[in-house]
């Protein structure tokens, strides 16, 4: 019997992406430009797109064949559909936290993007907006070359940048989904001694008639910590969870953990753990990589709920905590 000597994983990043696009099309992409522009009336719009544009850039577009909105934003259009910000956002090349970050003071106009609202002082603003936008789009547009601009290498700019934001957008899905299971991991290993369980925190009493919360935190991940008195914690364990497959990137996460352990360290975490979902990750690498994490765990084993590694796992959260086993 011949074994296979190569094995790919499914191309599931792919088919989440596929289904993301069409999502995304009447929301960003040219599909909500033009449905936009089929509501409104044309002569107005022409009349701030004259206004605003160079006559020269808007003259480039026509011999194209294309209109001047397609490049360039004027207040009628993002009045109609403030969504439409993203488009422009994309075209330009920018990625959202480069775009709404500091420093480009841009930061509140992302409710038009996301959740397509208007408020009365980004409506007040919109005409210094498009011309920012705008002033932006004439040095695309002179870069480029008129002669090379068609719908097609549009289109195929904004993709270039809603491909990385996608991809981030799943490795946020995948790093959250690796959370939840490793919650969940403790969860069952503490159950006997839970009082309350809500979706991102448990209480439960150890065998001191102590209460213990295990939490979802911002950095890091899972914190542990044991009450002394009222309202004052000792903190017991720190858990950063890397839930990326790829084996290529995983010194850059050990990297991300060993960031956030020294965090926790420095907040009074004398354990800090990492979970990754790497099964042939090298040990002796992420040790020198991540110095200030004292245990190592693969997500596939906490998740098998059996085997050394497991057993291990489950032993250091009974005797840390403080529970009956």
């Amino acid at each position: 019997m011949n074994v296979p000597r190569f094995r790919l994983p499914a191309p599931e990043l792919q088919i989440e992406f596929a289904f993301t696009l069409d999502r995304t099309r009447p929301v960003w992409l040219r599909d909500a430009l033009g449905e936009t522009v089929r509501t409104l009336d044309i002569r107005p719009l022409d009349r701030e797109l004259a206004e605003y544009v160079p006559a020269s850039a808007l003259s480039a577009l026509a011999g194209q064949g294309l209109r001047g909105e397609v490049m360039f934003p004027v207040p009628l259009l993002l009045t109609a559909n403030p969504r439409l910000l993203g488009y422009y956002r994309l075209l330009y090349g920018f990625s959202q936290k480069e775009f709404y970050g500091q420093g480009h003071g841009l930061a509140k106009f992302k409710p038009m993007e996301e959740k397509g609202t208007l408020s009365a002082p980004n409506r007040q603003a919109l005409p210094e907006l498009c011309r920012e936008l705008i002033e932006c789009a004439e040095r695309l547009l002179e870069g480029v070359g008129p002669e090379r601009i068609s719908r097609q290498l549009l289109d195929s700019l904004i993709l270039l940048t809603l491909g990385p934001q996608l991809r981030g957008g799943a490795n946020v899905k995948i790093g959250a989904r690796g959370i939840v299971s490793v919650f969940e991991a403790i969860h069952d290993i503490v159950r006997d001694a839970v009082v309350t369980a809500q979706e991102t925190c448990i209480e439960m009493r150890s065998a001191a008639d102590r209460k213990v919360l295990i939490e979802f935190a911002p950095d890091p991940d899972i914190i542990i910590r044991e009450e002394m008195t009222v309202g004052e914690f000792r903190n017991v364990i720190a858990i950063e969870v890397k839930g990326g497959t790829d084996f290529s990137n995983v010194h850059n996460r050990i990297g991300e953990a060993e960031k956030s352990h020294q965090k926790a360290r420095a907040n009074g975490f004398y354990e800090c753990w990492t979970v990754v979902n790497v099964d042939r990750i090298d040990l002796g690498m992420a040790r020198r990589e991540s110095p200030s994490t004292n245990r190592f765990y693969r997500l596939s084993a906490l998740e098998a709920r059996g085997g050394d590694e497991y057993q291990d796992f489950r032993n250091r959260i009974v005797s840390l905590t403080g529970i009956r086993a």
